[in-house]
């Protein structure tokens, strides 16, 4: 029952009737929205806006329904070769009209009085958002068939590095005791109650990448200086405003949030200095204990057990949030456990067309794997909140994305911590909430440091694997300080996270999410069930709202560093009870 997940509400394979028909629907639409860019000139301007808006959303639901099938597939298995075939041929289809869509912006923000227009038409009201970042975006269109051209090259260019960077790291053999496994597994026991595992498997883990390590260092490059050629012709400064712009988030707010977390620097280094004295370390802490269990887990879930744990836990906080939960687990949503040429890590599909999400883990049955479905089964729950939403009004930015995920998260540690029978089970919990804290801080802003670091270097030069550690290992130092014991680093951290290759710094998203989601928990606290509504609301905002104006439904000011130090100060709390627990 909890195996792979069911796909077959889209489509029952590449060679479907209802898939090819499909198919052909996609490349029809684009050719009328071809067409139609090509007649805007001399019409009534109310009636380009609603019938491009038209085509657009036959578009987006085709696509949408198209890709997000052949993707799924490909992430279950990336050596099956008709699956890559198929994305890059449905790429390539969708890639045609982008000429169209360059145009028919161009075309709306060269209106005067595009505002006025859209609040006159009924039909295009609710879409008033996206209005608004076209004219605001539309210096930033390539002219002609630049979008068009751009498109059609990504597609041998960054979309074919990074798949090749998936390719290689879902496929690597991994040598350990003797046996062979793979990338996935490996990392997996990392949080291994004993020790000399958690060792071999950091040792096992670093020699695979020789392998693959200047096949990625070549993808790595390609695709930042990719980026860097699109921002320069585009007219964005940097890859970071580009990357801002597309967030719909201010310079200020990720200012606020970066200074606050500098702050706080000291506060994990405390964490992780009194986890290393405990572990017997005297020089700071080796990479492979960062996430070291301390003490044992009283059980190990099966998916069935794990499935009663959340349905019943968040029947407290929503119970249409429960009933999510368990459609997921009962009708095939989840793709659990890990396999040769199955993707590493976990992400959660909005599948439009079905009105669901599909969710891939690597489940190992410990308690981390219960915040991990979890944290996925936020985003299928902010997925649901968007649904009521018009086609083109269903994206939510990088910095949002993360909010209900990472509050689901909150939910469930907060729970578990309550209910603990004893301190050493809350030391347990209180040390795995640590962890993750210390990731979404400390690893992500060695993150955003090293991105930062290769855009910089790399308009001027080819960044080889030596090079890509050396930036690495100097960022790690940069965010974790003396905490960590730097002859046991982690070097290739570029290589197995595939964050770098795809959107330009999908790093800080996750302190943002991380942070802001302990906020609203805190509000949560204070507010009890009255809360619930502002939630949902909030969540429902994401898509139509800058995130400056959707923490706004909260009553919230991100520009404010001093929201940030109180979502902070909740973990440096938490850091003071851990050394007092392990005194």
């Amino acid at each position: 029952m909890y195996d792979i997940w069911n796909l077959d509400p889209l489509y029952k394979g590449f060679d479907d009737p209802s898939y090819l028909a499909d198919r052909k629907a996609l490349e029809q639409v684009v050719g009328e929205l071809d067409a139609f860019s090509q007649t805007m000139a001399g019409r009534v301007p109310a009636d380009v806006l609603t019938e491009g808006i038209r085509l657009l959303e036959r578009l987006s639901r085709l696509a949408n329904k198209l890709l997000t099938y052949a993707t799924l597939r490909q992430a279950a298995d990336t050596a099956q070769p008709e699956c890559g075939s198929q994305v890059g041929m449905l790429m390539a289809i969708y890639g045609g009209c982008a000429g169209a869509d360059a145009a028919f912006r161009d075309y709306c923000a060269k209106l005067p009085n595009l505002m006025e227009l859209v609040d006159s038409v009924e039909a295009l009201q609710p879409y008033r958002f996206l209005f608004d970042n076209i004219a605001q975006g539309s210096r930033y269109l390539l002219p002609g068939k630049g979008e068009e051209i751009m498109a059609r090259m990504q597609l041998s260019g960054s979309n074919a590095w990074s798949d090749l960077q998936q390719y290689l790291t879902s496929t690597v053999p991994v040598s350990y005791r003797g046996g062979q496994t793979t990338l996935s597994e490996i990392r997996n026991l990392a949080s291994d109650p004993d020790a000399s595992v958690r060792k071999d498997a950091y040792d096992a883990e670093l020699a695979c990448y020789s392998s693959i390590r200047d096949s990625v260092a070549f993808a790595l490059n390609s695709i930042k200086l990719e980026t860097l050629n699109d921002c320069a012709l585009r007219g964005y400064a940097s890859p970071l405003e580009r990357t801002l712009k597309e967030a719909h988030m201010s310079r200020g707010t990720l200012d606020a949030m970066l200074e606050a977390m500098e702050e706080y620097l000291p506060v994990f280094r405390k964490y992780l200095r009194r986890k290393a004295e405990i572990l017997g370390y005297q020089n700071g802490l080796p990479w492979y204990e960062l996430f070291a269990p301390m003490g044992k887990a009283s059980e190990k879930f099966t998916p069935e057990q794990a499935r009663g744990y959340l349905v019943n836990l968040f029947a407290g906080f929503d119970p249409e949030l429960s009933r999510l939960i368990a459609d997921a687990f009962d009708h095939g949503w989840i793709d659990f456990f890990p396999r040769p040429g199955k993707s590493g890590g976990a992400f959660c599909a909005d599948v439009e067309a079905l009105g669901e999400s599909r969710i891939l883990t690597n489940f190992d049955g410990s308690f981390s794997a219960i915040i991990t479905l979890a944290h996925e089964l936020g985003h299928a729950f902010h997925n649901l909140c968007i649904l009521p939403h018009l086609p083109l009004n269903r994206d939510y930015s990088m910095p949002l994305a993360e909010t209900a995920s990472t509050f689901n998260e909150c939910v469930v540690m907060a729970a578990a911590i309550q209910s603990a029978g004893s301190d050493a089970q809350r030391l347990l919990l209180i040390e795995s909430q640590l962890q993750d804290a210390t990731q979404i801080i400390c690893d992500i802003y060695s993150r955003y440091l090293f991105e930062a670091a290769v855009f910089d270097r790399r308009s001027e030069e080819f960044l080889n694997a030596d090079a890509l550690c050396a930036l690495m290992l100097d960022a790690q130092k940069r965010s974790y300080g003396d905490a960590l014991d730097y002859s046991q680093p982690h070097p290739y951290m570029w290589i197995c996270k595939s964050h770098y290759y795809g959107p330009t710094f999908y790093n800080f998203p996750y302190a943002f999410g991380g942070l802001f989601a302990r906020g609203l928990y805190a509000r949560y606290q204070q507010e009890g069930d009255a809360f619930v509504p502002k939630y949902k609301d909030l969540l429902y905002t994401t898509t139509i709202a800058t995130a400056e104006d959707t923490a706004k439904v909260a009553d919230i000011d991100l520009t404010d560093k001093n929201f940030w130090r109180s979502a902070l100060q909740t973990i440096a709390d938490q850091v003071e009870l851990f050394c007092r627990l392990t005194a």
